[in-house]
């Protein structure tokens, strides 16, 4: 869990432990429950949570060993088969995994939640020892699903009230348009309790309502960003057709505003023609065939990333 990932947007994977419950739409299919019910024969996906072995716990303190040594950094993504932010995960497991994070400097966290209102309340607790978590911790990216406009308005404005080091989505499964300039942010500030404001996620730095003058505060700030967008359409039984005019809405928005934009896969449809009626004809195909590319092109970006120790020194030394 797993020393390797087919997931395009990772090098590794990491789960805690196992175990969620069903919160939107997104989760009607949900991979992780189809693969712990008949690969590892779980009872009943959501029962419980269960803690994974020491033996896995110990895999993220080899892959930063090792991206140490190679002065490269390497991408996990936690929690694949889980959720960082649930609310049923003894809170105990969570310390243990932020302990694990600020121990393995080399590898960058990707922690995706559902659960983005849950984030501020479940940060570091310095009462434990650790250090706090302040303006965010160098090596946690913070994100959420949004998996069509009803998700991405509730969960975005959450998401982006804490801060971190990168803020992210994942549209995937994409089960409707999404636009991220158009985000209603509910101003913290004392003059403004009842405001809501229209927001662009992705330039949001730059004011609200058309207005840069306007800045919507939190008790952390005021907002940020998105450093990132993945999107993708659902593979396995039950999969649902992702329309090109959405993937190419979101990829369009994130070339607008300078955005880095990563598209995952079709997913188990193809589409394949444009109807007279404005809609689309799919065949399927399954997610290997469909692939990865969209109008002709993989879109594979990512945000910058930091300069590592070692690739610092040897940048000096060439100097």
């Amino acid at each position: 869990m797993a020393e390797k990932t087919g997931i395009s947007w990772c090098d590794h994977t990491f789960n805690g432990w196992v175990g969620c419950t069903k919160v939107s739409s997104a989760c009607d299919n949900c991979y992780a429950e189809a693969l712990m019910d008949h690969r590892m024969h779980r009872v009943e996906w959501g029962a419980e949570r269960s803690r994974t072995s020491a033996a896995n716990w110990q895999q993220p303190g080899r892959w930063d060993e090792a991206a140490r040594k190679a002065g490269v950094r390497r991408k996990v993504f936690c929690a694949s088969l889980a959720d960082v932010f649930d609310n049923q995960v003894p809170s105990r497991w969570r310390e243990d995994l932020w302990f694990l994070i600020e121990r393995t400097p080399n590898l960058d966290w990707l922690l995706l939640t559902k659960r983005p209102q849950n984030i501020a309340k479940m940060l570091p607790d310095p009462r434990t020892g650790i250090r706090p978590w302040e303006n965010g911790w160098p090596n946690v990216w913070l994100g959420t699903t949004t998996e069509n406009q009803k998700e991405a308005d509730l969960r975005i404005p959450h998401l982006l009230a804490v801060p971190a080091a990168k803020h992210f989505i994942s549209a995937e499964p994409l089960l409707g348009p999404v636009d991220l300039t158009h985000i209603p942010f509910r101003d913290g500030d004392a003059r403004h309790k009842q405001d809501v404001l229209s927001g662009d996620a992705l330039i949001y730095g730059e004011g609200v309502d058309g207005r840069p003058d306007i800045v919507v505060r939190t008790a952390f700030g005021k907002l940020t960003r998105l450093a990132f967008v993945i999107a993708g359409g659902e593979s396995g039984p039950g999969a649902r057709p992702m329309h090109r005019a959405w993937a190419r809405s979101l990829r369009d928005q994130c070339v607008a505003a300078g955005v880095p934009f990563h598209f995952k896969q079709w997913g188990e449809w193809r589409p394949v023609a444009d109807l007279s009626d404005g809609g689309e004809r799919f065949e399927r195909v399954g997610k290997h065939a469909a692939g990865r590319l969209l109008d002709g092109r993989e879109w594979s970006e990512f945000p910058p990333e930091r300069t590592t120790d070692a690739a610092r020194k040897t940048a000096e030394a060439e100097a």
